[in-house]
């Protein structure tokens, strides 16, 4: 499918706490190929995981370009944190090593800009979360993103978002905590950002069970992929 496609094939990586994902897509951002998805290696060493792209890369074809998106800070390629990773991340310059691994332009950005790419509108303040392992974030301005963003272990409360809203504080506190406490913190971002609109993904989206507000939308985890293109604009 992907020889067929029109203009540049992507290969979209999505790297998360638990999963990996990977796809293929065309030069418009559709997928041209089915979605590839490995458990998550522990610990989550570089090593222990590039092998396993290498694998998992195998199964999609042949491809032009990659993008990536990194569950942590990330800047000019390399990984900055990866709190739900193992810390052999931390200065690792993933974008180099990919580049020389698989012979092929590499871009990596924060994972949840990278979904955000494929939710937003570009218009006006748009911020985007994601609800996962760990608790992503980033923030567009018509259509332009603002490098850097890192709510998840900003101090809210008597703790951290993430150690409210990521996989851990829905483990602790259960569904129904969990969520007064997301209800609490939409109100607390939408005072600190005046976003005209909210976008929430990753996997746990799904067990909001509150009705929201109407400039605040749930957008499919694809996502994370689908925006893969965005970072060769």
């Amino acid at each position: 499918m992907a020889r067929q496609a029109e203009g540049p094939i992507t290969l979209a990586v999505d790297v998360g706490g638990t999963g990996i994902k990977a796809i293929l897509l065309d030069a418009r951002g559709k997928p041209v190929s089915e979605r590839e998805r490995i458990a998550t290696p522990q610990p989550a060493t570089p090593n222990a995981m590039l092998e396993l792209l290498d694998k998992e890369i195998e199964a999609l074809g042949a491809f032009d370009r990659v993008s990536v998106g990194f569950p942590g800070v990330v800047k000019r390629g390399a990984t900055l944190t990866a709190h739900n990773l193992d810390q052999e991340w931390v200065g690792f310059d993933l974008q180099k090593v990919l580049t020389r691994r698989w012979k092929k332009p590499v871009r990596v950005a924060n994972d949840s800009a990278v979904q955000g790419f494929a939710a937003i509108q570009g218009k006006g303040v748009e911020l985007v979360i994601t609800l996962g392992t760990g608790f992503g974030s980033s923030l567009f301005t018509d259509g332009h993103l603002v490098p850097g963003l890192e709510l998840a272990h900003h101090p809210w409360r008597k703790q951290t978002y993430e150690d409210y809203l990521g996989k851990r504080g829905l483990d602790t506190y259960g569904r129904r905590r969990w969520n007064k406490y997301l209800e609490k913190a939409i109100a607390q971002l939408e005072a600190l950002f005046n976003y005209d609109h909210l976008y929430i993904g990753g996997g746990n989206a799904m067990k909001i069970n509150f009705a929201l507000p109407k400039h605040v939308t749930r957008v499919p985890n694809e996502d994370g992929l689908l925006g893969g293109v965005a970072l060769w604009r």
